[in-house]
């Protein structure tokens, strides 16, 4: 089936302002949907296109790029034999695939751009790893756009459901509850959500099958894949960086998430595993989020890099990576979810779905933490900060109805009068009490 996605109209409004002057690169995580989306584009957009597909590129193909490159007249018309595609003037799109695997075609962008006959668009993933960049120069002609799993809009219009984006968003900004039988509808769709993932093969499979066996299947494939590509391209560190991708779901389940170096071994040290964070994150298998030390709009001048909580990129794929050792039959997880009654890792997946949604919209991801070994009172931690204008916005996660939030609290005490609108993101419908707006997890996605 063909899933929506909202990253098509970024492709129009390139096509329509660049008019040839730059060609974009998707980048994204494997299986994120970056080489349908381009396809779709080409075949909807243009009156042709051409996709060279890098990872199984034929050594005629590689000998056009190596020795007739320079010749453009001669480049064009060999590719456009070899595809038996004819080639139309500011109508026919070239698909550089998988471009990572072939840095040589990434660097040649800033002169086929400059001829101006054809557009261009790049699809890679793991695209600024140091060995996927370090012969070429990077052409300054080519815009760049990161594709993020499905967000639950995407989900909900892949289901058939236009209409409760708009009212949700409409009661949010109204600040008003949606009533009990539309929220319960759609707190159910979040959960599914949240099971289901934002892959768009997890995602087209539910559509079809509406099986979670066969929804965990494809997961499984997806994380196995992560494995091999750690394995295969992180090398000379592999063993450090599949440590902390299998540590993940552990750390998140604690209740303090920020992850600790310690259980990778008692004196492992940051500046050691730091290269592994960073391959995850540029891979685009984690969300990583941020201790900001003093919470100001500049969020990223205080930042502290020793601390960090780290987020799977989808949560899909964070459930499956947790009981991987089990099956769905087995442990009947699927239930677990959609009824809530999965227990203490509720809370790891409502903060992951949050941290998703917001990464979708836009943000990267801060927090504040603040310990104080001699007064516990003193304890606060936030589970995201938003810059919103010039404030702060403290985001506290909850996935129980205890609304407690002694945390947010302090900090609305020790910070009075640098942050905006606190919300506290719950299962619930919305309510405002006190200064403190509570968003049904839902409604992340609007902040």
């Amino acid at each position: 089936m063909i899933l929506k996605r909202k990253a098509y109209d970024k492709l129009i409004e390139w096509k329509n302002k660049s008019k040839g002057s730059t060609a974009i690169l998707i980048d994204g995580a494997r299986r994120v949907g970056k080489s349908f989306l381009a396809e779709e584009f080409g075949k909807n957009e243009y009156k042709s296109h051409i996709t060279i597909n890098f990872s199984r590129i034929t050594s005629s193909i590689k000998d056009i790029f190596e020795n007739d490159s320079m010749d453009l007249d001669l480049f064009f018309a060999e590719l456009s034999a070899q595809y038996s595609t004819i080639l139309f003037e500011r109508n026919s799109l070239f698909i550089f695939d998988e471009v990572q695997l072939y840095p040589k075609a990434r660097e040649l962008i800033k002169f086929l751009v400059e001829d101006g006959r054809y557009d261009f668009i790049e699809t890679g993933s793991l695209i600024s790893i140091k060995q996927n960049v370090q012969d070429i120069v990077i052409p300054s002609e080519e815009e760049h756009f990161t594709l993020n799993p499905l967000d639950f809009e995407e989900f909900l219009w892949a289901m058939g459901d236009y209409a409760s984006v708009p009212y949700m968003k409409m009661c949010f900004q109204e600040k008003k509850p949606l009533g009990a039988a539309i929220h319960r509808k759609i707190m159910n769709q979040f959960r599914q959500y949240m099971l289901v993932g934002g892959m768009p093969q997890a995602v087209a499979t539910y559509i079809d099958t509406k099986d979670f066996a066969s929804v965990d299947r494809v997961k499984r494939n997806i994380l196995l894949l992560y494995r091999q590509d750690i394995i295969k391209y992180a090398k000379g560190y592999e063993s450090k960086v599949l440590s902390i991708f299998n540590e993940i779901p552990g750390q998140l389940s604690k209740k303090e998430k920020k992850f600790s170096l310690s259980s990778l071994g008692k004196s492992s040290k940051m500046r050691t595993y730091e290269d592994s964070f960073m391959w995850l994150n540029e891979g685009m298998v984690i969300n990583p989020c941020y201790n900001s030390t003093d919470p100001n709009v500049g969020l990223n001048m205080s930042l502290e890099s020793t601390k960090m909580k780290c987020y799977m990129a989808d949560t899909g794929l964070l459930i499956t990576h947790t009981f991987e050792d089990n099956s769905y039959i087995d442990n009947q997880l699927h239930k677990a979810v959609l009824l809530n009654k999965l227990g203490i890792n509720e809370g790891m997946l409502l903060e992951n779905i949050v941290s998703q949604t917001l990464v979708s919209s836009g943000h990267r991801l801060f927090f504040y933490s603040r310990t104080d070994g001699a007064n516990r009172e003193n304890h606060m931690e936030i589970d995201f900060l938003i810059s919103n204008g010039k404030k702060i916005c403290p985001v506290e996660v909850k996935s129980s109805s205890y609304l407690a939030h002694s945390s947010l609290d302090k900090f609305l005490k020790k910070f009075k009068g640098r942050y905006g609108q606190p919300y506290v993101i719950y299962t619930k419908d919305l309510m405002e009490k006190e200064g403190i707006i509570y968003l049904p997890a839902y409604m992340s996605m609007f902040l």
